[in-house]
């Protein structure tokens, strides 16, 4: 397990960046007010995460890899973090629908259906705690390894 130390490290930092992020998308009235914006300032999010991944390679690449990862080990590590922190995803997306943002979905579906783009019973049957979960499931796996495999090709080690 002292193998993965350094992935754990960061998998926990990340998740609870993400949900310093959410809390500041509720402060900011993204989970309420201003809910048909959220979907655009969460893509924000993609600069602090790439800014994670890079600390946490470059964590691996010097404390590891004794400053010497090629890309296959970034990748690697990559994984290691995406699906750690997929294992916690159904507890960050409880921490934040209960204690965070409670009226989120509630809010989402309000939207949802004033907007007229699903029906009352669509938008309740669409979102769910569950249904948030996988979205949170996918989007941790497919953003972190195609960014993870970016930062592991720019901070492999250059052999001239």
């Amino acid at each position: 397990m002292k193998k993965f130390s350094i992935e754990f490290k960061w998998a926990l930092i990340t998740i609870l960046i993400f949900l310093a992020w959410m809390t500041l998308e509720k402060e900011l009235g993204f989970h309420d007010v201003k809910i048909k914006w959220e979907p655009l300032f969460n893509i924000l999010y993609i600069f602090p995460l790439f800014l994670l991944y890079f600390l946490a390679l470059l964590d691996k690449k010097r404390n590891y890899y004794n400053g010497n990862m090629n890309w296959k080990q970034g990748i690697i590590a990559t994984i290691v973090i995406s699906f750690i922190i997929v294992l916690f995803s159904p507890i960050s997306q409880f921490i934040l629908h209960e204690f965070i943002s409670p009226n989120f979905l509630h809010n989402s579906i309000n939207y949802t259906v004033a907007s007229k783009k699903l029906s009352l019973e669509e938008a309740k049957e669409y979102t769910t705690l569950s249904s948030s979960i996988w979205k949170n499931i996918s989007d941790s796996l497919s953003f972190g390894v195609v960014i993870g495999a970016i930062v592991a090709y720019i901070l492999k080690t250059k052999t001239e």
